[in-house]
């Protein structure tokens, strides 16, 4: 559901008489009187005596008076703005959104307010009173809890950017390790939500936490990796026991099916849970999920990314999320080499994309030799912290993996990969140009292979790679 918290633009009077009272919010043209009196308002739907009201008025308040929505929203709006969000916080805001948030059944109202509380956590200052606020933080990561789309999707913006401020990222760790039930929430939404900007964002929240945290990753690579064996089967059903690895999977196919540009996210989560021999385990120990994380990847390197008809200057946009996926499919591929799934014929279309990759990453390296951008020292220093530093990444983790499926090849495979194109002078020239010199014994053993298949295509190869002392 699309829901614009932009406020209706003012009329032309109302800005006039706000102005004329010299009441602006700074150097803005926002009325504090006005202000107030959506915030009293706020106070009015949270204060007692409405507790005390009908169950029938109880049920109304579900649903937020379309007056207070577009003002409330116009402050949704104005939060964006550091002299309002300043003025917000003087005025206690917080405390009054945390009441409605403990209090309203109202997604909307929940939504919106947790929204203006995100606007104002931007702000460095705000960001630091509402972390160390512990009252607000539990409340707050309370609303994770919820069932709301929208609000769930406002939580999570708030929290990345909180975790986001060095200052308090260990808080909000830590918050996050004392409450056990935020991983079932968090795995239930990457699991069963068909909301793709939530799934995003989320997945954000998640690269975000086991970046800051190693100790937070693996209490949740943990959680729920055996279910106990005294526990009665029909609790296991009421309730079910969340995988993260299963759960991450999950969300990334959901948001491959609307948003194939939003994986890096997901692919990133996986690359991280490879850090650690847990995470490995977590992927391949079970053999259906290391089968649907590689079937998943697989299917990603030879439909998704970087394929033959794509230009070589795609690189540079999935240069990230191609990293991280050859990352996880190497680690995979030296861990589960006798699995059913890793069969020979997947071979040769890794080695095909592995080599296009190396061919688009020099393509793309020539053109910013030739670009006409003036070469200053500023320049060259920026260009290799950025593309340049990312190229090398995928570089290197590209090597490793072709250097893990040619230790491994067979000449059945070689033979075919020959007949199929796959292999020929021009792609081996390539691999073994990118692969020498840190992987030459297992270049020096696919030539020997080589040799007994194609004896001319070997000694042609060795002529343009007189590095390569072979016997044959």
């Amino acid at each position: 559901m699309d829901r614009n918290p932009s406020p209706p633009p003012l009329s032309r009077d109302v800005e006039e008489d706000e102005v004329a009272g010299g009441d602006c919010i700074g150097s803005t043209v926002y009325s504090k009187h006005w202000l107030f009196g959506v915030l009293s308002g706020l106070i009015q739907i949270i204060t007692p005596e409405n507790e005390k009201c009908s169950s029938d008025d109880k049920e109304q308040q579900v649903e937020l008076d379309e007056e207070m929505e577009n003002d409330i929203c116009r402050v949704w709006d104005m939060s964006m703005d550091e002299d309002v969000a300043l003025f917000l916080k003087e005025f206690n805001a917080p405390d009054i959104f945390m009441g409605v948030l403990a209090k309203s059944k109202c997604p909307r109202l929940r939504e919106i307010c947790v929204g203006i509380l995100g606007n104002m956590a931007c702000f460095q200052e705000i960001c630091v009173s509402i972390s160390n606020d512990k009252n607000l933080g539990q409340v707050l990561l309370h609303c994770l809890y919820d069932s709301d789309p929208p609000t769930l999707l406002e939580t999570s913006r708030l929290l990345l950017t909180c975790l986001s401020q060095t200052e308090v990222a260990s808080v909000w760790v830590e918050r996050i390790r004392e409450h056990p039930a935020i991983y079932e929430s968090i795995c239930f939404i990457m699991s069963s939500s068909t909301n793709v900007d939530l799934l995003m964002k989320v997945g954000e929240v998640v690269d975000k936490l086991f970046d800051l945290d190693e100790k937070l990753m693996l209490e949740w690579i943990q959680n729920g990796a055996a279910q106990p064996l005294d526990q009665p089967q029909e609790d296991a059903e009421e309730q079910p026991v969340f995988r993260i690895v299963p759960c991450v999977l999950e969300a990334a196919k959901q948001v491959r099916s609307e948003n194939p540009e939003g994986l890096d996210v997901y692919m990133r989560i996986l690359q991280l849970l490879t850090t650690m021999d847990d995470g490995i385990q977590a992927i391949v120990q079970c053999p259906d999920t290391g089968k649907d994380t590689w079937d998943l990847l697989f299917d990603l390197v030879c439909h998704e990314f970087c394929q033959s008809d794509d230009p070589p200057i795609i690189l540079q946009e999935q240069k990230t999320v191609l990293a991280s996926v050859f990352s996880v499919l190497s680690t995979i591929y030296a861990s589960q080499a006798e699995q059913e799934y890793l069969k020979t014929e997947k071979d040769l279309p890794l080695i095909d994309s592995l080599i296009r990759v190396f061919q688009n990453m020099e393509h793309c390296q020539k053109k910013s030799e030739n670009s006409t951008e003036p070469n200053t020292e500023e320049t060259k220093k920026s260009d290799l912290t950025q593309d340049d530093f990312h190229l090398k990444i995928l570089k290197d983790i590209s090597c490793e993996f072709l250097s893990n499926i040619f230790q491994t090849l067979t000449k059945e495979t070689v033979s075919r990969g020959l007949k199929e194109g796959q292999l020929n002078k021009q792609k081996c020239s390539c691999a073994f140009q990118n692969l020498l010199p840190l992987y030459s014994p297992v270049v020096e053993d696919f030539i020997k292979m080589l040799h007994e298949v194609d004896k001319a295509l070997a000694d042609d190869l060795k002529e343009s790679f007189p590095s390569l002392k072979v016997q044959t």
